[in-house]
Parts: structure tokens; sequence; C-alpha cells
């Protein structure tokens, strides 16, 4: 196709922790790519999701959540979506059905760019609970481009959100080939995918205190080897993630090989460790070694 024919771009996408964005680009990808979670704050990098529509190739950024903390791994977290929203050729703003205007005002005053606002979880209400919801946004309809109620669980908006994207981005070749479903590395995703099994098997203080490290892959061999460091801040921690005669580590690895088995459709052979790095999330020294760089 040429230059004239189609269209590209990239797209950010944000709202608040939890909002929904990980799960919206599975959703659309057809295939996990994105880490989710129920708990706030799991996303912690940029990660592109690209996905062809029509004439159009879809550079989609999951961004982690827009907040404002002090800690230094939640300033980078929000320095990667600002950087997200500023890179991009048009935003794609999250909101869940139940919020009230608050999120979203504040979302305006970080830019004015090209946006489209996205309503999500409306099985969550009744339909006119959900669109009195809805309603409440009329007033900034000079702001976005289009309002799209979307429903994962009941499977509308996909369409109206893909063609509104794909009409909103600048004549242009596609970037990438046409089969590749993201830009990430798999080391990078098979990370995301342990530390998606450690905030699904492990108390909400461990998760946002521990992070990653892929020591080696090994392709070479009919079961791909990976080897992977559990990193902690405190002693205390370790012993929480090891368990019991090793059963929550071992727990934790069951899950995240099975995730990566699905990802890569061949079998997988994981170790896993824990090393403690006391108070690596608040030193930026440490952050960066890990490649959080502020």
């Amino acid at each position: 196709m040429s230059k004239d024919s189609t269209r590209s771009g990239f797209v950010a996408v944000v709202g608040r922790p939890n909002s929904g964005k990980s799960s919206l680009l599975n959703f659309l990808a057809r295939e996990k790519i994105a880490m989710v979670s129920h708990k706030a704050n799991a996303t912690r990098k940029r990660l592109n999701i690209i996905i062809v529509h029509k004439n159009a190739q879809i550079i989609f950024v999951d961004t982690p959540g827009l907040h404002h903390k002090e800690k230094l791994l939640n300033q980078f977290m929000l320095q990667e979506a600002l950087k997200a929203m500023g890179d991009s050729d048009l935003i794609i703003f999250l909101a869940d059905v139940r919020d009230s205007l608050d999120e979203y005002e504040k979302f305006l005053e970080l830019s004015d760019k090209d946006h489209i606002l996205v309503i999500t979880k409306m099985d969550m209400l009744s339909n006119d609970k959900g669109f009195e919801q809805i309603a409440q946004y009329q007033k900034y309809q000079d702001r976005y481009k289009a309002l799209i109620p979307f429903s994962i669980t009941k499977g509308f908006g996909e369409y109206d959100l893909l063609d509104v994207i794909s009409q909103n981005l600048p004549l242009s070749p596609f970037f990438y080939d046409s089969d590749i479903s993201t830009t990430e590395q798999y080391k990078d995703l098979y990370k995301e995918l342990i530390r998606e099994s450690i905030f699904e098997n492990l108390s909400d203080e461990i998760p946002y205190e521990s992070d990653v490290v892929i020591k080696k892959v090994d392709e070479n061999q009919d079961i791909e080897h990976i080897i992977a460091q559990i990193v902690v801040e405190k002693e205390s921690q370790k012993g929480m993630i090891i368990g019991k005669g090793g059963a929550t580590i071992k727990r934790v690895g069951i899950v995240a090989r099975k995730k990566i088995e699905e990802l890569t459709r061949e079998q997988v052979f994981l170790k896993l460790s824990v090393v403690v790095k006391k108070g690596w999330s608040k030193n930026k020294k440490n952050l960066e070694e890990m490649g959080y760089r502020i």
C-alpha cells in the first residue's frame, strides 16, 4: 500500500491507575502482551502494541497510570506516561464509567493534544446509569475528537474506537511489518509476565517493592530455558516470596511459566531465585541499573 492510501501513527493510552488500559489493549490485540493486574500501578514502562485496522497501522503505547507521588519509582512512571503523550500523534484517555470527572479534568490540564475519550467498564452499571454518567462529559465535547462507550465483557465499542483512531492518524506508510504485534523484545515481555504472576500470588506490599531481572535466555534447546531473579528490598520480603518449603515461589513460577508458554507457544523451563537489594526503588542509581532512568 502506498503512502497516499495508508495511515500510521502512535497512540498513547492513558488514564488513572487501574482504569483498564492494559486489558483494553490485550483485548484489541487478541493476545496477551501487556501486563494486567487488579492492583493499581502495575504497569511501570511504556509498551508498544501494534494493530492493523483496515488501511491503518496503529501503534498503541501502553503507559503507567497518571498519578502524583513522591517516590522515585512513581516519578519515573509519571514521566513515562507524559513522554508517551508528548511523542504521540493521538491520545486515548480511558475513564472508568464509575469515575467522577476529576481525573479527566486533571488530564485536560496536562495536554491539549487531540484525544479520544473512552468510557470503560460500561457493563458495571445499568444502561440508564451508565449513560447518565457519560452525559457529564458533554460539557467538554469541544475538547475531544470522539466519546466512545466501551465494554470488554459485553464486547462493544471496539470497531467504533478503531475506526475513529484510524481516521485521525497521519497519512503515512506502515512503520513496521504487518505481522509484528509489538516492538518489545521477548526478554522484556518475560519480565512483565513474571511480575504479573507476583502481583497475582502475593499480598499488596510485596509486588510494589519487587522487580524482575532476566539473567539468561537459552533458545538453543527443545525447551526454552529462562533464568530470572526476583529483586526485593527486605529480607522479610524474600522469605515471603520463597514461602514455606519454597511453596510460594514455586506457585509464582508455575503461573509465570504458563503465561510465557501462552505467549511463545513453546515449552518453557523457568528458574526463579530471589535476591535482596535494600531500598532499590528509593535509590536513583539502583533504579537506573534496573532500567528505570529518571
